[in-house]
């Protein structure tokens, strides 16, 4: 046995191996004490190899599933080692062999899945200074590729979020540190186009590559023909549910880099929790399809206008038909994952509850679709992908028991009166019960044993049991089959004939129920493709119903779009943070020609960082067709989003926090356009004074006159206010707050202007910084900014610029610099203020 295991285990070096040895996954030698550690389970030894005792560490064959879920949650991978052969026939250990490989990215079991996360492998391929990228989601059978420059690998995978990666054993990029995913090297020569093109033609039947447009992109072809082989390789399966490949292109979406995904926490915190988050507060889906892809939509935002209102369009209906949602909703909260189902037909590994989850969802698509009756737009063409063959959905009703076992090997799941020659061997063991009384009966009467009984377990099968008090009465033709202490039990030859009938009548119905079950899997298989299709339109009804419903519980409305640039957003809110707080004060924006650029300034915790994501926030849902929490919002046309918010490190990659800022400060001068919008928060504040006031300004400027973004750049050097009279496409807006008697109050709104002060030092006081401190800091203050006047302050630090352009003549404040207020009566100031009101006029 330890030689066949020895030699299946040389085929899977690099992962663990779940050796099957009768109720129990077996694992040994360094297998066992890793998965002991692991799994926290029993190490123990048996035999010996070299003179050593060999180690040796099992989970039961019941509770894999939970074992495989710890297992890949850590990173792992293993290889599932089934008894293939006939125990019966064998001579020696029984025939095994690997059946299934489970890794982090090829997950397919429910059990192991997050129903509202699709787990992705994603492979890379390089050469000749460019990347190319092709990932395959197995539980729904999407494969996609794309080129990229070697620096957006860490941009794709903050997007993609892949749960494996599959890397040239030589590759080497600074993006894979820090990683969730884990990390599958494999031989640099497997990454080959030719070796690739030829395994992607084979597995699609085709001639070329030109159907999916990367006959000359060999890179590509390398990436995604690896791909497909390993997935082959560990599901020992040809994929039939893989049916084509999309090539994405940089043109189709409004892309963001990892830091601005980070920033916005679309779908994950800043803390790595999956909520509060932008999907966490949207998702209201009843299907776990529904989520998946209202994810893949956050992360996907578009830019192509007509698609952006074809889902606007089909929000917009439902809410106009409230009666439509309701019904919808009924019908999904019944409805499985048809989605992962589909797949698991495809590789031959779906369970009884599968397909009678999958029958009892397809009898839902007439309700749905009567749902949508008379709706046009997006919602007639998702009635229209709801349509499933009645022949495929009738077998499965008449194939599948109500409630069928959870496992085949249970029997139990095959329908009574699907098939004639499993019923009849089921009669033999239903009848049992019958046979059994009137032969009790019988020997009652022919040997006088009044207290004979005639019984079943499945120890020691059919036996006729006597007290040892009147086993003298017991007949000759009766054969002793067991003692125990107070009675015996016989056999006679009725009973034994009876008895191997009824065990051979179970065996051969428990095989006739798995061949009836692997001939409908068959009989389904064509039907993968329109499965596929069918899981696709009720998730994107699952999307537009619960939108819909969100809309009008949150008071969303539709955006618009314009082919000009700029972006206006009237009474705008933070989708995250709004319903979070009592009463949010909601604010406008207004980006155009005239005013590309707002240097936002105010106190700490005034309101800034909010106003600048949501302004984000209310892009990228509006370029993901959905509603936004607005008064109204107009949007022009939009290719990337980057944001620059927050401090943080990157301690293992040896960059400090300023290093960190700087780069994505690079990232964004170097890559943004026109079209970009741009949120910059506090830069330069992690060196010097004079050096991070340097940056700040030199940044904006850039911004301002290069890049000419829609940008919101956040500062409390108040330096850069001064920007406004040096570009007329810049303005200044603050946020608000009020200090009465040493209480600091934020008002959260913005204003047109510059802040006139940061409260820096009222905001450490409600921090709870002790009053010691803070008075001590007051203390300090006064005294700079006294230093400050004697030496001419920082305004020095502009001496050397370009003079501002003059301010135009402004004869209020001519006539308030000559007032001297410690001289004025209450009766002159009131003049001087009605003098200074018309002046201002």
């Amino acid at each position: 046995m330890m030689q066949q295991y020895l030699r299946i285990k040389a085929e899977q070096p690099d992962m663990l191996l779940f050796y099957r040895m009768g109720d129990f996954y077996e694992l040994f030698f360094d297998d066992a004490e890793r998965a002991a550690r692991l799994l926290d389970i029993t190490l123990t030894t048996r035999g010996q190899s070299a003179g050593q005792p060999i180690k040796m560490a099992g989970v039961p064959y019941h509770a894999v599933e939970q074992y495989l879920a710890r297992l890949v949650r850590q990173g792992e991978s293993v290889a599932i080692c089934e008894q293939i052969g006939d125990p019966k026939a064998s001579k020696g250990p029984v025939e095994r062999k690997v059946i299934r490989i489970v890794t982090p990215g090829t997950l397919t079991d429910d059990v192991l899945l997050d129903d509202k996360r699709d787990a992705a492998i994603l492979a890379v391929a390089a050469g000749r200074g460019r990347l190319a990228l092709a990932w395959l989601t197995l539980s729904s059978g999407r494969l996609a590729a794309k080129e990229v420059e070697p620096g957006r690998l860490a941009s794709e995978l903050a997007r993609l979020v892949p749960s494996e990666i599959l890397l040239p054993d030589d590759f080497a990029d600074p993006a894979l540190a820090g990683l969730k995913a884990a990390l599958t090297r494999r031989p640099a020569w497997q990454f080959d186009a030719e070796r690739g093109a030829r395994l992607l033609t084979e597995h699609f039947g085709v001639h070329d590559l030109s159907a999916w447009d990367i006959q000359d992109k060999p890179l590509v072809q390398a990436a995604a023909g690896l791909l497909l082989d390993y997935a082959r390789h560990t599901q020992q399966s040809t994929l039939p549910h893989v049916n084509g490949l999309a090539l994405e292109r940089d043109s189709e979406y409004v892309l963001m880099d990892a830091a601005a995904r980070r920033t916005l926490e679309i779908s994950e915190t800043l803390r790595g929790e999956t909520e509060p988050t932008l999907f966490s507060e949207l998702d209201r889906c009843r299907t776990g399809m529904g989520s998946r892809l209202l994810k893949h939509w956050l992360h996907h935002p578009l830019r192509d206008v007509a698609r952006r209102q074809g889902r606007l369009a089909a929000i917009a209906a439902f809410i106009e038909n409230p009666e439509a949602v309701r019904a919808v909703a009924r019908e999904l909260r019944a409805m499985a994952d048809l989605e992962r189902i589909a797949a698991r037909v495809a590789l031959r590994s779906a369970r009884p509850r599968d397909l009678s989850g999958l029958r009892d969802s397809l009898a839902l698509l007439p309700g749905l679709r009567d749902a949508l009756a008379g709706a046009g737009g997006v919602l007639a063409e998702l009635a229209e992908r709801l349509d499933f063959p009645p022949a495929p959905a009738a077998q499965l009703a008449a194939a599948i028991k109500p409630e069928p076992a959870a496992v085949l090997r249970e029997g139990g799941v095959v329908a009574d009166g699907y098939d004639a020659e499993l019923d009849e061997l089921r009669g033999l063991q239903s009848h049992s019960g019958e046979f059994l009384i009137a032969l009790e009966a019988r020997e009652r009467e022919r040997t006088g044993i009044a207290n004979l009984r005639v019984e079943y377990n499945k120890v020691s099968g059919f036996y006729i049991e006597v007290s040892r008090a009147q086993a003298d009465k017991v007949p000759a033709d009766y054969h002793r089959r067991q003692t125990l202490k107070n009675v015996e039990r016989y056999l006679t030859a009725e009973l034994k004939a009876f008895e191997d009938k009824f065990l051979s009548a179970s065996e051969r119905a428990l095989a006739r129920e798995k061949l009836l079950y692997e001939q409908l899997l068959d009989d389904l298989a064509p039907h993968i493709a329109e499965l596929q299709r069918v899981a696709m339109a009720v998730a994107g009804l699952d999307i537009h119903a619960s939108q819909a419903e969100l809309a009008q519980a949150r008071n969303l409305v539709r955006p618009e779009f314009a082919e000009t640039w700029g972006i206006r957003i009237a009474g705008g809110r933070h989708p995250v943070v709004e319903p979070r707080v009592d009463a949010f004060i909601a604010n406008d924006l207004r980006l155009d020609p005239t005013r590309r650029m707002l240097v936002v300034t105010g106190p700490n915790m005034g309101g800034k960082s909010t106003y600048m994501r949501q302004t984000a926030l209310i892009v990228l849902l509006a370029c993901c067709g959905l509603y936004v929490p607005a008064e109204r919002a107009l949007v022009g046309p939009v290719d990337q989003i980057f944001t620059r918010v927050g401090s943080s490190d990157d301690l293992a990659g040896g960059r400090s926090t300023f290093m960190v800022e700087m780069t994505e400060t690079a990232q964004i001068l170097n890559n943004a356009s026109e079209h970009s919008l741009v949120l910059m928060d506090e830069i330069g504040r992690g060196t010097s004074t004079f050096d991070g006031v340097s940056i700040a300004w030199s940044v904006a400027r850039h911004l301002a006159e290069k890049v000419r973004a829609y940008t919101l750049f956040a500062t409390h050097y108040f330096e850069l206010t001064q920007l406004a009279h040096e570009y007329r496409s810049l303005a200044n807006v603050h946020l608000d707050a009020v200090e009465n008697n040493g209480n600091l109050t934020f008002l959260h709104s913005v204003e047109d202007g510059p802040a006139s002060q940061s409260y820096g030092i009222q905001v450490a006081r409600l921090a709870g910084v002790p009053g010691s401190v803070v008075n001590a800091a007051r203390r300090k203050l006064v005294e700079l900014e006294n230093a400050q006047v004697a030496t001419a302050g920082q305004g020095d630090l502009f001496a050397s610029l370009p003079p501002a352009p003059e301010a135009p003549a402004a004869p209020a404040l001519d006539r308030l610099a000559a007032v001297d207020p410690d001289s004025l009566s209450p009766r002159e100031a009131l003049d001087i203020l009605y003098e200074l009101k018309k002046l201002s006029a």
